[in-house]
């Protein structure tokens, strides 16, 4: 036992310095809590997080245009609702055209034998 005990301690004191190196290295840049791939993740996250500021700036912005023109032209409520909710006038009909592909049922086009 002592033997295997003798090359195990002359392996570290042989090379002590570059364990040393490499358990400081995983440390640093994977067990951590502020290890690297943590500092990625968070920049990635903070990159959706930006992306999402814009759209949702961008939207307010759209929609304070729209309230103004709301506040300016009262007819501008009832375009409004004829776009965005299909609503309409009493002597009007809607059609709504939709690019959605409808799935084809194969059993009713078979004949019937």
């Amino acid at each position: 036992m002592s033997r295997f005990t003798g090359h195990i301690f002359y392996f570290l004191s042989k090379f002590k310095y570059h364990i040393v190196i490499i358990l400081g290295v995983l440390v640093v840049g994977v067990l951590d809590e502020n290890s690297f791939t943590k500092l990625i993740k968070y920049a990635y996250q903070i990159q959706d997080l930006k992306a999402e500021i814009a759209k949702y700036e961008t939207q307010y912005h759209q929609d304070t245009e729209l309230l103004k023109e709301i506040k300016r032209n009262p007819n501008a409520m009832a375009k409004i609702a004829r776009e965005r909710y299909f609503m309409k006038a009493d002597d009007e009909d809607i059609f709504v055209l939709s690019d959605d592909e409808q799935a084809t049922d194969n059993k009713h086009d078979e004949p019937v034998e």
